[in-house]
């Protein structure tokens, strides 16, 4: 009789992570009609690069969405994904925003298939390259009947304002987003777009 939305991770080391979860939350009977669930993913790129896990960013993105074009093309191609899917209404993107990362510009931003460098890209960078995923996605299971997602990224806990700007054009919704409070342009802009931030006032 409650209602929850709960986190859990896909991290994209691998596309078969989507099968493993749905079959966890299928076979444990995990869901419910009053639960929904919002898929967590790291930003851990620069992790899988340097143990040799992956060459390039291109492959993180598409670990995480190939599984997701697939089961849209043909529910029958991964059925306990399908029926996960249906509870899901969301991504979310998390790291340690406060660690120093490059600003991008179009010199350092080179497409995925040839990001092959060990650091990190930007904040801005993960944002763009998700959303505009999820976007091909949602408009292919409209297509199909299905529910979409929305895109909620945590940003604007700490680090640089870049994050907030990102997230402006990018996010539907954002969690914190207490360093709005340095920009009251930006903020200004959240409140007249009526990009919602989901935070706790008690810890925030």
């Amino acid at each position: 009789y409650q209602m929850a939305e709960y986190r859990i991770s896909i991290y994209g080391r691998k596309a078969s992570e989507w099968d493993t979860l749905a079959a966890w939350v299928c076979n444990n009977s995990v869901h419910c009609e009053n639960v929904q669930w919002l898929i967590q993913i790291p930003r851990l790129y620069e992790v899988y690069h340097g143990n040799g896990t992956m060459q390039n960013f291109q492959q993180m993105l598409t670990n995480i969405f190939s599984a997701l074009f697939e089961v849209t093309i043909d529910p029958q191609t991964h059925p306990q994904l399908h029926m996960f899917l249906q509870t899901v209404v969301g991504f979310d993107m998390v790291d340690d925003e406060s660690r120093p990362e490059r600003r991008p510009s179009k010199s350092h931003m080179p497409v995925p298939e040839q990001w092959n460098v060990p650091h990190n890209p930007a904040f801005a960078y993960y944002a763009y390259y998700i959303e505009a995923n999820l976007h091909v996605l949602n408009r292919f299971r409209e297509s199909k009947g299905l529910n979409t997602f929305h895109f909620r990224p945590h940003a604007g806990e700490a680090g640089d304002l870049d994050h907030l700007a990102a997230s402006f054009l990018l996010a539907h919704n954002i969690a914190h987003g207490i360093n709005l409070r340095k920009s009251p342009g930006l903020q200004y802009l959240f409140y007249l777009a009526q990009v919602g931030l989901c935070m706790s006032p008690l810890s925030n």
